[in-house]
């Protein structure tokens, strides 16, 4: 459990202000809030509050509006997209605006995230980005996933509680998971540049002081059971048609309506030594799971001109550079080499695409930055297979030249 007193870091030309990053990870990721002063020093937020409202306008932008006050009842929870006059109608306090996904709208927002390459990069969620009028909250709550709230406007007020929160301290007439009693141990005020850790399980109220911004950059968890549900379902497609239910040995029932002991051990039988069986496959486990953390999120594309080979080539020798698209996710997995196989496979937006030894250095270039500068490409591009990999990436989007955004 973490202690009852976080502790607080100084500025020191990292995120992390004086912390390494090896020493954060291994004294506070997933055990203990730390609060950093100026992180980033003279941070001018890369969304106006004007264009988070625009955002919450768009019809595939998640969006939600909390009004604690000056609602038809206390906590009233609306959900985007917004007319642009709801904003006119607002109260001037207790109300926030909560929009996701922000760095997929936003390259500015999507390249803060290279901040935070401590942490693998198939962990991060979203940056999701709150507008507070003043007394603005969305109430004591707990996250189960680990966060860095960055204040990127105004002042706002943090409360933590590090103690545990029972499942039925909760208010029962909101739909929001806030708590219903909420005793903080410590609290800051945050001011632009401010950043404040959590790990999961620690509650949390955040207040504003005044009209602001605050940056949630949120680092996803997915939970056991939604794990299970996707391998069993891809698994469960993967298992062949004809491997079905068989009773050749059935015998005259005494009762046609009951299922018989026989057939329900036939049954536990049949779906024991599937699971056994797919269990037991650690590389498919690991493809499975690498295109699960790759999935894109439902973001509409934008209209693409396609090029060839040979454009690719001049682009890039002509000094261009590569940018991964802001709502593709890209990861890797180095099974090791083995014989004239790499080993490497590239996931990109949930698809497989395994590389061979000469074009595998190309994984790591493009997943361990948005940026891949065309010098580092250059070599790679006479190699036909990867050069058509590349045009295959910015045919569907997931890469793209600067200049074309």
């Amino acid at each position: 459990m973490p202690p009852s007193k976080p502790e607080t870091s100084e500025p020191a030309g990292g995120v992390l202000g004086t912390l390494s990053p090896a020493d954060f990870l291994a004294g506070y990721w997933q055990k203990r809030p730390l609060l950093i002063r100026q992180a980033l020093p003279g941070f001018q937020s890369p969304i106006a509050p004007e264009d988070l409202a625009g955002l919450a306008c768009e019809p595939h932008v998640e969006s939600r509006l909390v009004l604690e006050r000056g609602g038809e009842r206390p906590w009233q929870l609306e959900h985007g997209p917004f007319a642009e006059s709801r904003f006119a109608e607002l109260p001037p306090t207790h109300w926030t605006l909560l929009v996701q996904g922000c760095d997929r709208h936003e390259p500015a927002l999507a390249a803060l995230l290279e901040r935070f390459d401590f942490v693998p990069t198939w962990r991060v969620d979203d940056v999701m980005v709150s507008y507070a009028a003043p007394e603005g909250s969305v109430g004591p709550h707990v996250d189960q996933y680990d966060v860095f709230l960055l204040q990127g406007l105004g002042r706002r007020r943090w409360a933590i509680s590090t103690q545990p929160v029972a499942p039925d301290n909760c208010l029962d007439e909101t739909e929001l998971h806030i708590m219903r009693e909420f005793e903080p141990e410590q609290s800051w005020e945050l001011e632009p540049g401010d950043m404040l850790y959590l790990p999961p399980g620690v509650a949390h109220h955040g207040v504003a002081l005044e009209p602001g911004l605050t940056l949630s950059i949120g680092f996803r968890a997915p939970s056991v059971g939604d794990l299970a549900a996707d391998f069993a379902s891809q698994a469960a497609a993967a298992l062949p048609a004809a491997r079905r239910y068989a009773d050749p040995d059935l015998a005259l029932p005494d009762h046609p309506g009951a299922i018989s002991p026989d057939a329900l051990q036939r049954v536990r039988g049949l779906i024991r030594q599937a699971v056994q069986e797919l269990l037991a496959d650690d590389d498919a486990l690991d493809r499975w799971f690498a295109a699960f953390v790759t999935q894109p999120e439902d973001v509409p594309a934008n209209a693409i001109d396609p090029i060839d080979i040979d454009t690719l080539r001049r682009r890039v020798r002509a000094g261009e550079s590569l940018w991964r698209s802001e709502t593709s996710r890209l990861a890797y997995i180095d099974h090791g080499k083995v014989g004239d196989e790499s080993g490497v496979c590239l996931y990109v937006d949930g698809e497989e695409y395994p590389l061979a030894a000469p074009v595998a250095r190309l994984a790591p270039l493009l997943c361990d930055r948005r940026h891949v500068n065309a010098r580092e490409l250059a070599p790679l591009l006479d190699n036909e297979e990867a050069a058509t990999l590349l045009v295959v990436l910015c045919n569907l989007g997931a890469l793209r030249f600067a200049a074309d955004e």
